[in-house]
């Protein structure tokens, strides 16, 4: 049950880098809330599946660090990413 601990601190952290992270106008306000919170929680799932258990303060500070560590490049590349293709389509269509 403690997974949930992990999901809500990944989506609190995710929003917090949609925010953050620049060109926010290029990707849907749910994207980097859920994909912190499925970092956390792939991060939590890991290490206990390790034999981390809950009274290790490594399994409590991943819920926070792999979420910043996943999420704040994934969105950066996505933002150059559509970006980049917003202007080839503005190209091809021949739109200033």
């Amino acid at each position: 049950m403690q997974i949930l601990l992990a999901f809500i601190v990944g989506a609190a952290i995710g929003a917090a880098v949609h925010f953050v992270a620049r060109d926010r106008g290029t990707r849907g306000v749910a994207l980097a809330p859920v994909l912190g919170a499925l970092a956390a929680g792939l991060g939590w799932m890991i290490l206990t599946w390790a034999g981390v258990g809950l009274d290790s303060p490594w399994l409590w500070l991943s819920a926070v660090v792999v979420p910043i560590v996943v999420t704040y490049p994934v969105v950066t590349i996505l933002a150059r990413v559509r970006i980049a293709h917003d202007a080839r389509e503005r190209a091809r269509l021949k739109i200033a």
